[in-house]
């Protein structure tokens, strides 16, 4: 064997492997573990059955040939010894002794004698066997060859006479073997199918079963991950390797569900502990507003920093009890029903009160077809989400251009209305849009959303409030250029039976 033979494989050719793969490999992996496992004892199933039904059908037709061989060649040693007498004592017809032979054995036969042929049948004669048994038989050596004979299976059994002088072959038709063979074979195949389909179904019973721990804890961090953390494991005794897992889960949760408890109440805590000092600070700036034109030019400016960032901190103090009230479940949602139109409309009016006098209002479009249409929502909240992002556009998008009011897609069965507020800004980019209602998040670009007054908690608080109304809010281009945010709130089919 050369070196080549057995240098190992050169980057090109791993280079190729991995091309050629690639693609079933990219398919299995994105198969479900489920369907891994159902895969796995389903192959493993084929490749079981194949093993068995090869080993099964090759053992079976090697001794049913070795039989079927064995009991032409004794039944061929038979015949020829007694040809072999008839022969040689001339005593009978060399014909009717070939005939009786035949009809006897159910098979057909040559005789070579004296240079002539003696076939059992018009059709059959030497030419019609194989040369190589031919040359054994006529070389004085008994010999056995499988061969075709007009598209039949045959076994052709020669025999030397070597005291008359002449050679005698016996052919046995093996057709009713070969069937028998064919039907075991497709009686293996099916076998091998059904059980390939049994490991399947086994496979697909057995991920089931072994994979449902995991569905549970699947299904509990999804509703922890949505906020309800009084999400738990159920205790099980039917599986002593999974209490382990079920304690840890359960435990992890514990000191989640603890941290951001406490976490929320140290806000809390703080938001009321900084309430006594800032209305302390209100009130003495009061004072000095009240006295602001005794003091110089210089101290007026001052003054007025004082009172911008003083009046900036009692809002970010407000937010942040409001905040923390939705944190711990202490929030009141107080829900009451209103005309979908009218709500906007005096949402959006006490919400322009709110925002800089230097920004014109918006335009405010309710669709016709929401007339009658009624929806069940905390008014105090609306009209905080709406000034939150009225101010929102005001500080960022140099003021919200339209507010529009329409009906929305359909959500497990219930109409929708969304309140779209646009503006003419730069908008929001696709990376900043899953953030934007983060807590403290004020964006990432310079002189965008970054260098403000805003506090980075407005915009929580809209998605808080949604929330809490069982609302959803979104982020999107406005049709004319800048930022479009969405409030969808679910519509009331029927006010007495909500009520």
């Amino acid at each position: 064997m050369t070196d080549a033979a057995v240098a190992p494989a050169t980057p090109a050719r791993a280079g190729w492997l991995r091309t050629h793969l690639r693609g079933p490999l990219d398919l299995w992996e994105r198969l479900g573990l489920r369907a891994r496992v159902t895969g796995l004892f389903a192959f493993g199933a084929l490749l079981l059955s194949l093993l068995m039904g090869g080993l099964a059908f090759f053992t079976t037709s090697h001794f049913l040939v070795s039989d079927q061989v064995n009991a032409a060649i004794t039944k061929t040693g038979a015949e020829a010894i007694t040809l072999q007498t008839a022969l040689i004592s001339q005593g009978t017809s060399i014909k009717s002794e070939l005939a009786g032979i035949d009809s006897s054995s159910g098979s057909q036969s040559v005789l070579l004698y004296q240079g002539n042929e003696y076939p059992s049948t018009l059709t059959l004669s030497s030419a019609s066997l194989p040369r190589d048994l031919l040359d054994l038989v006529r070389s004085g050596t008994p010999a056995t060859q499988n061969f075709v004979l007009d598209g039949r299976p045959q076994v052709a059994v020669g025999i030397p006479l070597p005291a008359a002088h002449a050679r005698y072959f016996a052919i046995f038709d093996l057709t009713d073997l070969e069937h028998t063979l064919h039907v075991l074979a497709l009686a293996l195949a099916l076998g091998g199918l059904v059980t390939t389909v049994l490991g399947g179904v086994i496979g697909r019973l057995a991920s089931g079963r072994s994979l449902r721990p995991l569905t549970a804890v699947s299904r509990a961090a999804v509703a922890i991950a949505r906020g309800d953390l009084d999400t738990r494991l159920r205790a099980t005794t039917e599986d002593p390797d999974l209490t382990g897992l079920t304690q840890s889960f359960n435990m992890m949760v514990d000191q989640l569900q603890e941290r951001i408890e406490r976490d929320a109440r140290f806000t809390s805590d703080v938001s009321h502990e900084l309430r006594s000092p800032l209305t302390t600070l209100s009130n003495s700036l009061n004072v000095l507003e009240a006295h602001a034109d005794e003091l110089t030019p210089r101290a007026q400016r001052a003054l007025e920093l004082l009172g911008a960032d003083l009046r900036r901190f009692e809002r970010m103090v407000a937010e942040l009890l409001e905040i923390s009230r939705t944190d711990t479940s202490a929030a009141e949602v107080s829900l009451e029903f209103v005309d979908a139109g009218e709500l906007v409309r005096q949402a959006v009016a006490a919400g322009t009160r709110t925002v800089s006098q230097s920004v014109p209002p918006p335009i405010v479009w309710v669709d016709p077809v929401l007339d009658g249409t009624i929806l069940s929502v905390d008014k105090r909240r609306f009209e905080r989400i709406m000034a939150n992002l009225l101010e929102n556009a005001a500080l960022y998008g140099g003021g919200a251009t339209r507010v529009a009011a329409e009906h929305g897609p359909d959500r497990r069965g219930l109409a929708t209305v969304v309140v779209a507020v646009e503006d003419h800004g730069p908008g929001v980019e696709l990376g900043e849009r899953r953030r934007i209602f983060e807590r403290f998040y004020r964006g990432q670009s310079s002189g965008r959303r970054g260098a403000s007054t805003g506090t980075g908690l407005g915009l929580a608080l809209v998605a808080e409030h949604v929330r809490l109304m069982g609302g959803l809010v979104g982020i999107e281009d406005a049709p004319g250029g800048g930022a479009r945010f969405t409030v969808e709130l679910p519509v009331t089919e029927d006010e007495g039976e909500d009520a």
